[in-house]
């Protein structure tokens, strides 16, 4: 019951998306399963510390990484807290289990170079070839994630002002501003749009057959263009909001004005741009420093 109590919080207070919602059953489900295996213990609220941090060992020994353990161990610590506060327990007994350490990985970004080619590509006028180009030019002129993009509307997008609203995570709405060119480019995937489709459909991308745009469709936008555009790895839109970043973050903007754009609740997640930035003058200086 307590569970369900939990995930209806997630729901109507906290605005969780589905994805993260979904990924909080399944994390403390597969705890619940543990505790009536290991333990026959069928109620979550009477874990124990040690059943807990026997959990993370059984799971540590299966090969799981530490980065997805840490992600359980949060869910079971948000769902112990919630417990907490409507006094359903009297302390939390995932509170004293530290999470386990995790490399940090710098941010995979694309060069300014790479990024220019998209404008030299768009020569025709089809639509599907003006929105392509625009989701690339829409997450990295604005850095902002897949799922805002896809929860665009027409009436987001002020083209007088160059402004666009966002809807972030905890349905935190934020203002991002953006130069002419986008205007342009918006204006003219607009007419397309509506010229092959109507105006009736209110969402800014749409499929080919005009129905509104999916992850899936982002992904494989972005990966096309980044697979012919560069050498990385990683593909994904996630790609274009750190090479967002780490340009402003070079050409001078201050780390408090990315966070705000960014939309990240603390500072200490958009620090990471300044350890790519720390790299990048590393590598300057050993090769342009004679004794370098």
């Amino acid at each position: 019951m307590s569970l369900n109590q939990f995930i209806t919080y997630l729901t109507t207070e906290k605005r969780y998306s589905a994805h993260s919602i979904k990924a909080y059953q399944s994390d403390i489900h597969q705890f619940e399963a543990f505790l009536v295996l290991d333990y026959e213990e069928d109620d979550l609220n009477k874990a124990t510390g040690p059943m807990i941090r026997s959990w993370v060992v059984s799971l540590k020994e299966k090969g799981m990484a530490n980065k997805s353990l840490n992600r359980k161990l949060t869910s079971l610590k948000s769902y112990y807290t919630y417990c907490v506060g409507q006094g359903m327990l009297a302390s939390n007994p995932a509170k004293k289990i530290q999470s386990l350490k995790t490399p940090r990985r710098l941010p995979v970004f694309a060069t300014k170079e790479n990024m220019v080619k998209n404008n030299e590509q768009v020569m025709a006028n089809d639509f599907s070839t003006l929105r392509n180009s625009l989701v690339i030019e829409m997450l990295y002129q604005t850095g902002m994630r897949l799922s805002e993009l896809i929860g665009l509307k027409e009436e987001h997008i002020d083209r007088n002002g160059q402004t666009i609203k966002v809807t972030g995570k905890g349905n935190k709405q934020r203002i991002i501003p953006f130069h002419q060119e986008l205007r342009l480019s918006i204006g003219q995937y607009l007419a397309a749009k509506h010229r092959q489709f109507g105006s009736d459909e209110k969402c800014l991308f749409v499929t080919d057959k005009g129905k509104p745009a999916y992850a899936k469709l982002i992904y494989r936008i972005v990966f096309a263009y980044l697979r012919k555009n560069t050498t990385l790895d990683k593909t994904s839109p996630h790609v274009l909001r750190h090479t967002f970043a780490t340009h402003l973050l070079n050409n001078g903007a201050s780390i408090l004005a990315i966070k705000e754009l960014l939309g990240h609740s603390s500072l200490a997640a958009t620090q990471i741009y300044t350890h790519s930035t720390i790299e990048q003058l590393k590598q300057i200086h050993q090769q342009a420093h004679p004794k370098g």
